[in-house]
């Protein structure tokens, strides 16, 4: 499908940013709606307070009370990087603060399903816990929260999903999306919830003269596990987010972060002083999450808790030995995929709005994967679902932007009541369960609901440019500059620009990537780029003359760093 290259539009003038700002700098920052130099700021002193996350001061209150009674608390998290970093940050804050009695239990996806379900409410009464906790989950377990109240357990929920139309009977409920909070930072990760939970502990626990016989923990040594959580969820990188994840990239960086997550980054050989958000969410996230895609997110979790470098590494080799397994069975599904859409389209002219794709071959948990390839490569909502229990099936939805994949679920649902049993999420991303002899009926409707929501413009792909730069600003010196503006991730995108280039030289490596030498159109120097995994995209031989859509990098090899440029997308100039 042709993409268009189209130039990012100024959210602001930037007139208030900092004069002494690279003009380049500049116009990214006002092309992401940064106003003025408080946006700027990602010291921890800017974070947003405690007391506006609503709920936060009760949750606190009630998880005290139980720690001055030595009552047993229990953390049921997700099964996905986010859940992995909620229930490891509460386990270890909890422990620091003095809590005695504190444990984990996180579903395996393929026995329980998603979230705090009566089934997994009966698993962990038989440890008697005298309080639950749930992180990054719990804003739609309504028939799970009743059943804890039946046992007499009171439940905490922390998380970060839309609510639903129902909300379950929690003792507290700590969501900034729920209707009447007033934390304005929406967009925290299920690990940014916990965090200000337990700052909102510290601090009546500090109050209460809890410290005056205990250390008190520095919340500060926690924030590697806040950055990797909220980028690996994909959450916007709204102001808040940004401090969060900058301060835990430094706190990385410095050589002050958990054993396991200097072990995955090892492993995934990203070295630990120059780590990027990038790398949190391209390599040490999906090793993380392949755990609780493919076995059990506990390996996840004691990655991320032990303190033993040694065990740290012996896990991190696990959860790498379990992505390459998921990588083999992902490339394996997305052959089938291609190859139903291949036969979809020699019946009809065009694909439909939304894909619905099932096979009962398929695995539940590399489903959320397979979607998210699938609508990169169509552009387009996709739903992939796969063999569930007791005759149903579970689907991962994927979005583009512009379609609020929730909503249409939720339209889906009040067109036709009974057709979705269950469903959750946000914008982007979505899970949902079907009856397997609905399936029909399903894709039906949802690209009826689609219909309603979608016009031919939204299945067009754009890319998104910060502009044009000049051949004079292509140096190492601005590359350096960008790379360390960030964090840059979803909703606060990393640097990118396009330009006409003449082609000096080309290669393709592996049979897979383009190594090119380009000069820019009114340059004398040329620069390396590299482009991977565009070969199939763009065949050789290449024309004389292309515009490239590129990110600036500085390519270190055997030593020696170089500029370079990270191609996103040619075409033809």
């Amino acid at each position: 499908m042709p993409k268009t290259i189209v130039r990012r539009q100024s959210a602001c003038a930037g007139e208030r940013l900092p004069v002494e700002l690279h003009p380049v700098l500049r116009r990214i920052y006002a092309g992401r709606g940064v106003e003025d130099a408080r946006e700027l700021n990602l010291g921890l002193e800017a974070l947003l307070p405690v007391d506006l996350m609503t709920g936060a001061r009760e949750a606190a209150q009630l998880l005290a009370r139980h720690m001055e009674e030595q009552k047993r608390i229990l953390i049921i998290g997700d099964f996905d990087c986010d859940g992995a970093t909620s229930t490891a940050l509460s386990v270890l804050a909890l422990r620091a603060m003095g809590a005695t009695h504190v444990d984990y239990l996180v579903p395996n996806r393929f026995e329980y399903g998603y979230g705090l379900t009566p089934e997994i409410v009966a698993l962990a009464a038989r440890d008697k816990p005298d309080l639950i906790v749930t992180v990054d989950n719990g804003v739609s377990s309504v028939e799970g929260v009743a059943a804890a109240n039946a046992l007499g357990i009171p439940v905490i929920v922390t998380d970060h999903h839309l609510p639903g139309a129902q909300l379950p009977e929690a003792a507290v409920m700590v969501n900034p999306n729920l209707p009447d909070s007033a934390f304005p930072a929406k967009s925290t990760a299920g690990v940014g919830v916990i965090f200000y939970v337990l700052l909102a502990l510290r601090a009546l626990l500090r109050e209460k003269g809890w410290f005056d016989e205990r250390k008190e923990p520095n919340m500060a040594d926690y924030l590697d596990l806040l950055a990797l959580g909220t980028v690996a969820d994909v959450v916007p990188l709204e102001h808040n987010n940004r401090i969060l994840v900058h301060q835990g990239l430094a706190r990385i960086r410095a050589g002050r972060c958990r054993p396991g997550i200097a072990a995955l980054l090892e492993l995934a050989g990203r070295p630990q002083h120059r780590v990027q958000a990038s790398d949190l969410g391209f390599a040490v996230g999906p090793r993380l999450n392949a755990a609780g895609r493919l076995d059990d997110m506990s390996t996840g979790i004691e990655c991320l808790l032990t303190d033993d470098p040694l065990r740290a590494r012996q896990l991190a080799v696990e959860l790498d030995t379990l992505n390459r397994e998921r990588r083999a069975i992902e490339d394996e599904m997305r052959g089938q995929a291609e190859d139903m859409l291949a036969g979809l389209q020699m019946e009809e002219t065009e694909l439909p709005l939304g894909l619905c794709l099932y096979d009962d071959s398929w695995h539940q948990g590399v489903i959320g994967i397979l979607a998210s390839r699938i609508k990169d490569r169509h552009h387009r909502p996709v739903i992939a679902f796969a063999p569930g229990e007791e005759g149903q099936i579970k689907g991962s939805a994927r979005s583009i932007p512009g379609v609020h994949i929730r909503d249409v679920l939720d339209e889906v649902n009040v067109r036709h009541p009974g057709l979705v049993p269950r469903f959750g999420g946000h914008a982007m991303a979505a899970g949902l369960t079907l009856e397997a002899d609905r399936f029909i009926a399903f894709q039906q409707a949802f690209n009826e609901a689609l219909e309603n929501r979608m016009d031919e413009t939204d299945l067009h792909p754009v890319i998104e440019s910060d502009g044009e730069i000049a051949s004079r600003d292509m140096h190492m010196e601005l590359a350096a500059l960008l790379a360390e503006a960030g964090p840059w991730g979803q909703g606060f995108p990393e640097p990118l620009f396009h330009g006409e280039f003449a082609v000096i030289q080309q290669r393709l490596l592996k049979e897979r990537h383009w190594k090119l030498v380009v000069q820019p159109d009114g340059g004398d120097q040329v620069v390396d780029a590299i482009g991977f995994n565009l070969a199939d995209e763009f065949p050789a031989p290449l024309p004389e003359r292309v515009v490239l859509a590129y990110q600036l990098d500085v390519n270190e090899f055997q030593g020696n760093a170089s500029l370079q440029l990270r191609i996103v997308h040619m075409e033809a100039a």
